[in-house]
């Protein structure tokens, strides 16, 4: 692990069950997370993700990448382009910088409107010990 690596892509479908239970799972009842009705009375044109579903997937992304040992110490991200039924994300990654056995991790998510999240991710990922 070094500064410069990149993480293999991850792509998402970005479903209507994905959406739904993801704000279930995380106790966000807002109606634009699973009432499409009235997230158009609101002005969006469908359904939308949560951040913390979203938090959760980048979560997943990064344990997949280092392992089910690696230790999330800090996720900083920021939501842009929604993610709407239909869409798929794909998730990337770059190291971007590596001290000891922590490593910063640049995220990006981009869906077919933009770059859905942004942000970086504090990783710890211990010594894997010898077989």
């Amino acid at each position: 692990m070094k500064a410069g690596d990149e993480l293999e892509p991850l792509a998402i479908p970005i479903t209507r069950t994905l959406i739904v239970s993801g704000a279930i799972a995380s106790r966000d009842y807002q109606d634009v997370h699973h009432d499409a009705e009235l997230a158009h009375q609101k002005g969006s044109p469908d359904i939308f993700m949560n951040i913390l579903t979203t938090n959760g997937l980048v979560g997943r992304y990064i344990t997949d990448h280092f392992g089910p040992d690696a230790v999330l110490r800090k996720v900083a991200i920021r939501l842009g382009a929604p993610n709407y039924p239909g869409d798929t994300m794909v998730l990337s990654g770059t190291i971007a910088a590596v001290e000891g056995d922590t490593a910063q991790v640049k995220i990006l998510g981009r869906n077919g409107i933009g770059s859905h999240v942004t942000g970086t991710v504090t990783v710890v990922v211990p010594e894997r010990s010898a077989a």
